[in-house]
This record gives C-alpha cells, structure tokens and sequence, in this order.
C-alpha cells in the first residue's frame, strides 16, 4: 500500500465517510503489516500516546480527533503542535474513529505515526545500560508489555531477532503504554546477532533449559544484554550459544511455564536490581 499525498501538510480536514481515501489508508495501517513495512507509518491510540510521541520528537502524519478531544485542552494542544510539525489534523466522528480503530469504543485521538528502527551497528557499548534480545517472540502483547518493563527499568532499548513480531502492531503499541516512543528498537536476524555478539563486551545472559544457575545468582555487570526465547520454543540453540551464561527462575508450584512478559519483567528487575531507587 502507497500513502498518496492526497493534503496539504499542516491542514485541518473534516471527515465523515468511512469511505474517504485517508480512512481507508489508515485502517490498512491497522490491519496488515504489509502496509505498514511499505509506508513505514503506523497507527497509535489515545490522547497520552499522541503527547508521548510528540514530546519524544517522533513523525507524526496525520492526527485524528473526535468530538470530544475538539473539546479537550490537552488534545487541541497536541493537534496544533501536530500541525505545526506538517501532520494533516483529521476532525472525524465516532463513526470514523470506530471504523480506523476497530474498537466499539474507541478513544478520542488517533495518530499515525513515522516508524522509528536502529541498526544493530548503531548500539554503543560504552552507553549502554541492559539491552533486550527477544528471539522470535510471537505476542503482540508480549512483546508490548516487555518494552513497557524495559522502560520502567531504564533499559537501553530492545533487540528484535528473526521473524519477532511487529512491534508497530496497534495490538503491541496498545500494549506499551506510550513506552514504544521512549525505548529504542533494533531489528536484525539470528546471523546478523551472532555476527554483534563477537564484539560486544559485556556478558549476554539467557534463560534456558539447559541453564544449570538460578537467574539470582549471576554478576550483571553492565554493559548487559538479557536474551530471551520464543513462548514455546525458548531460545534457539544458535543464540543460546552465543551466551556467556545460561540461567533459569526457579518454580515451586504445578505450573510448567511462565509468561514470557512476566519472565522478563522477573529478569530485568533482577539485572537492575542496583540501578533502581526509590
């Protein structure tokens, strides 16, 4: 999908009809990622993710307001410094932001939003607190609630290996709080990481099976890299191999598994541990 420049930046526009080209373009934004990778946008709900993403400089497109946000200090604040930055400010019914959304109730404020990635080449060590490596993770909601905790630790951002999924999906952005527009994100393949890993300094540690060292009990020196696998697979074996250490968290009920998010909030919170102060 091609966005056509069919406005003239720094406008305001009315819309109806769920028929009209914008719409129709912002809702294939929504529903597949195709469209997404081609025009490097992506859609992001709510009145506190549009302020985050305009505090954190990010791109901004088009910002869609509700009748209520027309009626709200904070969002006309945030639509006038949209329309300052050139994104077309779209005055839209409940209809229309029901429709972009495919929520029955959808919040007031939509914006579409220039996709910020890093390259693995763009990481220095030598500022780097704890970086994240997920390997395939495959939730939306996983991977959105661990960029939140990788916020909230104060990690350096995120490491996104293989097919991991969209982290521009409007189910991960949801996810992330506005926490998507704070934490940095890399993309890159298995080789690509195994290729990094060779000059990284620091320890990487990931949990896996074959980890014989409870998560507790290991040194995390800083610069650190904390990897983690797949929901049902853990990590591969060409990336556990790429550790320095392998641990586990131990578990004393009947449940076989933990939740991947809160596996790596248990970690972060670990490996943080010294930098975190009340």
């Amino acid at each position: 999908m091609e966005f056509r420049e069919t406005h003239r930046a720094g406008a305001v526009k009315q819309i109806t009809s769920h028929s009209n080209p914008i719409v129709k373009e912002i809702k294939g934004l929504v529903a597949q990622r195709k469209n997404r990778k081609q025009s490097g946008l992506f859609v992001a709900e709510g009145l506190k993710l549009a302020t985050d993403a305009l505090e954190a400089g990010w791109g901004v497109r088009y910002l869609a307001l509700g009748p209520e946000a027309r009626e709200n200090k904070i969002a006309l604040e945030a639509a006038a410094k949209a329309k300052a930055r050139g994104a077309l400010i779209l005055e839209v019914n409940n209809a229309v932001l029901g429709a972009i959304t495919r929520r029955d109730n959808p919040q007031m404020v939509v914006g579409v939003y220039e996709q910020q990635t890093l390259k693995l080449s763009d990481i220095d060590p030598h500022s780097a607190t704890t970086w994240i490596a997920l390997d395939r993770v495959r939730d939306p909601g996983n991977l959105g609630t661990i960029i939140r905790t990788g916020d909230a630790v104060g990690a350096s951002g995120a490491i996104l290996i293989d097919d991991t999924t969209d982290p521009f999906a409007v189910e991960t952005v949801r996810a992330t709080m506005g926490s998507l527009f704070h934490m940095p994100l890399v993309r890159c393949t298995a080789d690509e990481f195994v290729e990094f890993r060779k000059s990284w300094s620091g320890p990487v540690v990931g949990t896996h099976l074959r980890g014989e060292k409870d998560y507790r009990a290991v040194d995390y020196k800083e610069p650190v890299i904390l990897m983690m696998g797949n929901e049902q697979a853990g990590l591969s074996d060409k990336l556990a191999d790429t550790c320095s250490e392998l641990v586990k968290i131990p578990q004393a009920g009947q449940a076989d598994s933990m939740n991947l998010a809160v596996a790596t909030a248990v970690m972060l919170y670990e490996v943080r541990r010294n930098y975190l102060k009340l």
